[in-house]
């Protein structure tokens, strides 16, 4: 099943001008990236290579990443534009300092009139907020440091 939609990923990115998507399901994060070079040295054990084509190779990664940083980026999952609040009158969700539990909302990406609420992907405390209110973000862009507890 997860084959297919490995090949259904590899063929949008070869049809398009994208040179990375990652996708999580089924609770594992799928990442394709077209340049291989630079990727393959970084595999490890937890991480299993499936070459389709020749300058495509995707990364299955585990649930679990090795904790070397205390520190992680929670990545914009789109590209939109970032808002910290609800509303343009509302306080931000969370600030600089802040402690956030999962699945508590962190900001909203708008991406094509439509409003993505993202969430917190675990427990921890902010960091850093690393976009403005209304500024454009791409697709993996960092938005917050966490410091995960």
């Amino acid at each position: 099943m997860w084959q297919d939609k490995l090949k259904e990923i590899i063929y949008i990115l070869e049809n398009s001008n994208v040179n990375e998507i990652e996708v999580n399901f089924w609770g594992r994060k799928y990442r394709v990236v077209k340049e291989s070079s630079s990727i393959v040295e970084k595999l490890s054990k937890s991480e299993v290579e499936i070459s389709e084509q020749k300058n495509v190779v995707p990364e299955l990664i585990s649930k679990e990443k090795s904790k070397t940083s205390k520190q992680e980026n929670l990545l914009s999952p789109m590209p939109g534009t970032f808002y910290s609040s609800p509303t343009p009158d509302d306080p931000p969700f969370f600030s600089k300092g802040d402690i956030v539990k999962k699945g508590q909302p962190l900001c909203i990406i708008e991406a094509m009139k439509i409003m993505n609420e993202i969430e917190a992907e675990y427990d921890g405390k902010i960091v850093d907020v690393l976009v403005d209110n209304a500024e454009p973000v791409e697709y993996n862009q960092a938005l917050f440091i966490i410091d995960p507890t």
